[in-house]
């Protein structure tokens, strides 16, 4: 997922929510758009980028659930989406809150700016011209059907009832075991609402939260979001879950892991890792050893990071482990044995000595700052 360029109209250099968002923007929003907004207005004040991808993966949501929290906050005025050729969001100006009004009593969307000044621009990686889908934004299919996110108010006597079937007992006591606690009322009234609206069977329920596990997320806020995903994609049997599932081979998936990413990969995550694979013909030791260097060199901007150290591993003739070793050496070796500058008044010109340690940490530092 590309970054997001994040617009104000009027800046601020501080946290500030108005009273007009709390007195009647607040009520009507749900935990997720909540969430969502403040997070933008706090990245917004202390000039950070973020993309969907982080978004989502900061509180557990889909990638699907932070667009539809951005529609709802456009939809109600309180900020304006920009859009690539395909569809795809690239920035986000956000309004002033205190001056505009809710959705229904605003005037037309063209009574707003349709100019800011923007927040933070992100530069695209130097070769991202070469392959364009490393810079786009993961499109929004249309669902099948939509979902609420609000659950029916079950009685205790219904989740008693549930809890009780013979049936959904052995599943209630499977998602113990895989969850690795005792299931609360509310961790049962999110079951119970997977299953009773959107029709997931005991079978699928049981992929579902075994899925999740799997990829590190123990939270029923997060499993229930992956299954509103997969019931907006049409999804109704085990085998169609783990078609999806299986979308991505294991090497892509221990390359997000070693890179410390949990969530599904994104279009352009894959787009690097293909890149990396398929265009490089590095094997996954090798693509393991530069998110090894990455992690500990920086806590963000991971893909970006790992991508500069491969393409100059590329471009050096590394085809092997091994080979890494050798140019780590051949560098060092390279740095101790440079002569001292000649006092000769002939040889005081210009020479090209390139430092390729020195153009990739300058490279990398790029990166980074954006």
């Amino acid at each position: 997922m590309g970054l997001l360029t994040i617009y104000q109209d009027n800046y601020t250099d501080s946290t500030v929510i108005s009273n007009r968002f709390i007195d009647e923007y607040m009520q009507a929003a749900n935990d997720a758009q909540l969430k969502i907004y403040l997070y933008l207005i706090r990245m917004m004040s202390a000039r950070l980028d973020t993309s969907i991808g982080d978004i989502a993966d900061k509180f557990n949501y889909t990638e699907k659930d932070v667009i539809r929290a951005l529609k709802y906050w456009e939809k109600n005025r309180l900020l304006i989406l920009d859009y690539d050729s395909q569809k795809n969001i690239t920035g986000i100006h956000l309004m002033d809150s205190s001056s505009s009004a809710p959705a229904q009593a605003c005037p037309a969307a063209t009574t707003y700016p349709t100019v800011a000044v923007p927040f933070a621009p992100t530069a695209a990686p130097a070769s991202a011209a070469t392959y364009p889908s490393l810079t786009a934004a993961v499109s929004e299919q249309p669902p099948i059907r939509h979902f609420s996110e609000e659950k029916p108010n079950y009685t205790a006597d219904q989740l008693r009832d549930f809890r009780a079937n013979e049936n959904t007992a052995r599943l209630l006591f499977v998602a113990e075991q895989y969850l690795k606690k005792p299931l609360s009322a509310s961790d049962i009234r999110t079951i119970l609402f997977i299953m009773d609206k959107l029709g997931f069977s005991e079978d699928l329920t049981d992929y579902l939260i075994q899925y999740c596990v799997d990829r590190g997320k123990r939270d029923l806020r997060y499993i229930e979001k992956v299954a509103i995903s997969w019931a907006e994609q049409g999804i109704t049997t085990q085998k169609q879950a783990a078609s999806l599932a299986g979308k991505y081979d294991k090497a892509v998936y221990e390359i997000m892991r070693a890179l410390g990413k949990n969530n599904l990969p994104t279009e352009t995550e894959v787009a690097y890792i293909d890149r990396w694979r398929k265009l490089y013909g590095f094997e996954s030791d090798v693509i393991l050893a530069a998110c090894e260097r990455t992690v500990l060199a920086t806590d963000s901007h991971r893909f970006e990071y790992a991508d500069s150290i491969l393409t100059s591993w590329h471009k050096a003739g590394v085809r092997h482990k091994g080979d890494i070793k050798t140019l780590d050496e051949n560098h060092r070796r390279a740095k101790t044995s440079r002569p001292a500058a000649s006092s000769n008044k002939f040889n005081q010109f210009t020479q090209h000595d390139y430092d390729f340690d020195a153009i990739q940490r300058a490279l990398e530092k790029e990166i980074l700052s954006n």
